[in-house]
């Protein structure tokens, strides 16, 4: 039986805090991780994934300010402590983002709702099982080998896969690409925003990453601006429980259209990419054209254009398509 370790708990009063904590630990070489709602760390915590070994948790949670949901100057802004149901029920959030409503209402259980928080469904680990599990000593953790090539890949990534093909676990997270939203960012250097378009480190980039976050980074809140007038988002997964489990495929959409003829579109693909994956090409099939069936269909295909599927996953190409196709034709 292994042994259970020893943590240090920092309770942080305020982000100023949190961080110089993170920084002090940062240059003695301690080991240790941001905790909020926790459901993804404490999970991560029993797999006892290698990158999760730590000595202390640096808790955030009740950091004040952090969990507010506000709208001004047509901008929403919601702190990253705020939790995944907090947004479901927002009443600004239903009524102006009504696609991030949709999204946060899909997360896994309600229970996990109430717990969890924005800030970690957005930057929560991946849950590819070989990466999950001590016997394998896959890319992201090291090694030089992706066993889901030649194992077990019914879940994992048919796009933008390289070295790692896992998919990015969100759902919240590609309904803010669509979004356009940005993310405020403390920590190293100055305080920046970054859209989140930018955000996410795909394994071309960065194979042990998922995101641009430094080791003292903290994502403290996320920026919205309010969608233009007549325009809709939709977002749909599909997954094989209907609750808890995390996406199969998913797609967020927001459309803009004038009598059915696009102006703007933004389309992010979910379960099917080592990040929310934003599809320009797709985007491009729409705009100025009259959002019908045939035109959806041709979105949809451009959408999976170049996809790669492995010897169990290219049910995903199909699915997502006729996903893309529904989102499309519900968002007019």
């Amino acid at each position: 039986m292994s042994e259970i370790p020893i943590i240090d708990w920092f309770q942080a009063p305020s982000l100023d805090a949190a961080i110089a904590t993170m920084k002090s630990l940062a240059q003695t070489n301690t080991p240790f991780r941001v905790m909020s709602g926790g459901t993804d760390l404490v999970g991560a915590m029993k797999d006892n994934l290698q990158d999760h070994r730590f000595k202390t948790v640096v808790h955030i949670k009740d950091v004040p300010g952090l969990d507010k949901i506000t709208f001004e100057g047509g901008t929403l802004r919601i702190g990253a402590a705020a939790t995944v149901s907090d947004i479901e029920n927002s009443a600004i959030v239903r009524e102006k983002f009504p696609l991030l409503s949709m999204a946060a209402s899909q997360v896994a259980s309600p229970q996990i709702r109430n717990m969890g928080t924005i800030g970690g469904n957005v930057n929560q680990r991946p849950r590819c099982w070989y990466y999950r599990s001590e016997s394998y000593n896959c890319y992201k953790k090291g090694g030089d080998f992706c066993f889901a090539v030649t194992g077990e890949n019914q879940y994992h990534a048919v796009l933008g896969g390289e070295l790692c093909y896992i998919v990015h676990p969100s759902d919240t997270a590609p309904a803010l690409v669509a979004l356009n939203a940005s993310a405020r960012i403390v920590g190293d250097g100055p305080e920046r925003a970054v859209p989140f378009e930018q955000y996410f480190t795909g394994p071309r980039i960065d194979v042990k990453r998922e995101n641009i976050l430094g080791p003292s980074d903290i994502l403290a809140e996320i920026l919205i601006p309010e969608p233009r007038a007549g325009s809709k988002g939709v977002y749909l997964k599909i997954r094989e429980r209907s609750v808890w489990d995390f996406a199969t495929v998913s797609v967020a959409v927001q459309v803009s259209a004038t009598n059915k003829v696009v102006d703007d579109a933004r389309i992010v693909l979910g379960g099917v990419a080592p990040v929310p994956l934003r599809v320009p090409r797709a985007e491009d099939v729409l705009k100025g054209k009259t959002l019908d069936d045939n035109t959806a269909k041709l979105a949809a295909d451009a959408a999976f254009l170049g996809a790669r599927p492995m010897t169990s996953n290219g049910y995903k190409v199909d699915m997502g398509k006729e996903l893309v196709r529904r989102a499309l034709l519900a968002a007019v």
